[in-house]
């Protein structure tokens, strides 16, 4: 694949929030509800009440905690949206790296904005109907597979820690470039 045969790339932005946008609005809600959970827990000081404070402050602390897991979350999709688009352009559509990653609507995401941006869209979405995927899958397989999945290291490390990831072509560039004729060959991006 060639720049030249590339649809017109968005902003970086505009990626990000297609990669993220379900995990945005999770983050919108979990201020608002620390803000909410902060406000009972201030009622809760005054009334003195050992078991309505310690209530309070333990779900002020969860929607607080969700906050960072949310923006580890987002981080780690970015990551992995770099990596299938660069993968995807090097070496096309392939079914064995989308089944790995389909188990997570949030990576669901990620791998179809990277298929989208890069013309793979029906591609994708034909691979996951196959594959069962729905809409409407929220709740990541292994959760279900896995109980006990919060005492797996690898949930950590591929939820929340992935290892960031340059990417090996700066696509918009390289668009630019192949618009004006400069070049037609990958551009490695230079950060």
């Amino acid at each position: 694949m060639h720049f030249s045969e590339l649809p017109k790339q968005p902003s970086i932005l505009v990626s990000y929030w297609n990669v993220g946008k379900l995990l945005f609005g999770a983050l919108f809600l979990f201020i608002i509800e620390t803000y909410v959970f902060f406000q009972f827990f201030q009622k809760a000081l005054a009334d003195k009440s050992f078991w309505v404070i310690a209530f309070w402050f333990c779900s002020v602390l969860f929607a607080f905690t969700h906050i960072f897991l949310v923006l580890m979350d987002v981080w780690s999709r970015i990551q992995n949206y770099k990596r299938f688009k660069d993968h995807l352009f090097d070496h096309g559509f392939s079914p064995k790296i989308a089944d790995y990653y389909k188990g997570s609507k949030c990576q669901r995401m990620a791998l179809y904005t990277a298929a989208k941006e890069l013309g793979m869209e029906d591609k994708m979405q034909n691979h996951f109907a196959k594959s069962g995927i729905k809409w409407y899958h929220f709740i990541p397989q292994f959760m279900i597979q896995d109980p006990l999945f919060l005492f797996r290291k690898h949930f950590w490390s591929r939820t929340f820690l992935e290892k960031y990831y340059k990417p090996k072509y700066h696509y918009r560039t390289a668009q630019k470039s192949n618009a004006t004729h400069v070049k037609s060959y990958p551009v490695k991006q230079n950060l």
